[in-house]
């Protein structure tokens, strides 16, 4: 028989001392994520003058949506819109061949049947891209995408070599001769940019979305493939009918993060440009606020617009917030709501049936 002292010796539980080890990721989030949070809400109802404890309430707000109170107010709603025009439409044309892509490849690594020598190999080379620094993919892709007529960049000095663009040689009175190139607009092209920048986005970020796919692939029960296998379903069947649906959970993830990091895209549309500013076509809501944060604008009624910027924020976390919402609730497991309805159907039921005997079950 145990004794006391025993009994208090088991009874000594340690779980109060991982408090303390993650306690430092508390303290980080409190002062660098949480508190800038906080801030930012409460500097959404500021003014934009430089009385910046001016409380304005939804007056930012106002502003930006409708635009209404002066030219000046005009424009920056038009360009608010713009720019919230430009990230829906650089998110999702690189997150559909983004998804399209990393399921493909992942079926295909995860695919039982086939041997793929390599695989290892190929799985480190498509996350790659991945690890690398948004400035140093922009600083490679400006230099590829060059488009001055006397020194092109790699790709358009390609296809000008392939006879996709001409070429014209000019002779000068000293016998130098010039050659001009024909370019393509890569950088400053109203929408071959765009492109470049979905391209871009797409390259970076397909290996990150494969890993993941593929890890959820890994973890469907195999006797389920081995069983669509014996009844005779081709490939085509076997991922319609069973790795899609049980992908469900996985995607959701997948979509609500591409999302969040699609709608505050910033690095790469601001750094894609050879004149410091970025096109309009690809400035993103994140640039807007970064602009309108930083920028003192010396030619306008309002020197600074801070206010705007925190207002911008808390529309852009309240638009991420719905829309993630619905990507969860257009994702949910509905049979597993079914299943769930009908058990607290049955428990109702059997809750009601008790009273009817007093409290006694027959």
């Amino acid at each position: 028989m145990a004794s006391a002292a025993q009994k208090r010796i088991k009874s000594i539980s340690y779980a109060k001392y991982g408090y303390f080890f993650i306690l430092p990721f508390f303290i980080v989030y409190l002062f660098f994520q949480f508190w800038p949070l906080i801030n930012t809400f409460i500097l959404g109802f500021k003014g934009n003058t430089t009385q910046f404890d001016e409380f304005v309430g939804f007056q930012n707000y106002k502003d930006l949506i409708t635009g209404e109170g002066g030219r000046t107010v005009k424009n920056l709603h038009e360009k608010f819109m713009q720019d919230m025009k430009n990230t829906f439409v650089l998110w999702i044309g690189n997150f559909i061949p983004q998804i399209i892509l990393s399921l493909s490849l992942a079926v295909w690594f995860t695919e039982a049947k086939l041997k793929i020598p390599g695989k290892g190999f190929f799985k480190i080379v498509m996350y790659l891209p991945n690890i690398v620094t948004a400035a140093s993919v922009a600083v490679l892709f400006l230099q590829l995408c060059g488009e001055s007529e006397s020194a092109p960049g790699a790709v358009n000095l390609l296809l000008n070599k392939m006879g996709f663009l001409d070429s014209t040689e000019f002779v000068a009175a000293d016998g130098t001769v010039t050659t001009k190139f024909e370019t393509i607009r890569f950088i400053n092209g109203e929408n071959i940019n765009r492109g470049v920048i979905m391209f871009i986005q797409t390259w970076m970020w397909f290996g990150n979305t494969m890993i993941m796919l593929m890890s959820g692939i890994m973890g469907i029960n195999p006797s389920l493939f081995e069983a669509a296998s014996i009844d005779g379903a081709n490939s085509g069947q076997v991922f319609r009918k069973i790795t899609l649906p049980l992908l469900s959970p996985i995607m959701a993830y997948t979509l609500v993060t591409s999302m969040i990091g699609g709608l505050q895209m910033f690095d790469m549309p601001l750094l894609y440009n050879n004149t410091n500013v970025p096109h309009e076509k690809l400035e993103t809501m994140a640039v807007f606020i970064y602009q309108n944060y930083n920028t003192i604008h010396t030619n306008t009624e309002n020197k600074y617009r801070m206010g705007y910027a925190g207002a911008a924020s808390v529309m852009l976390f309240l638009i991420t917030l719905v829309l993630g919402l619905i990507a969860f609730y257009l994702t949910r497991d509905k049979d597993e709501i079914a299943k769930k309805k009908q058990r607290k159907k049955i428990a109702k039921q059997n809750k009601l049936e008790n009273k009817q005997f007093g409290g006694f079950t027959i």
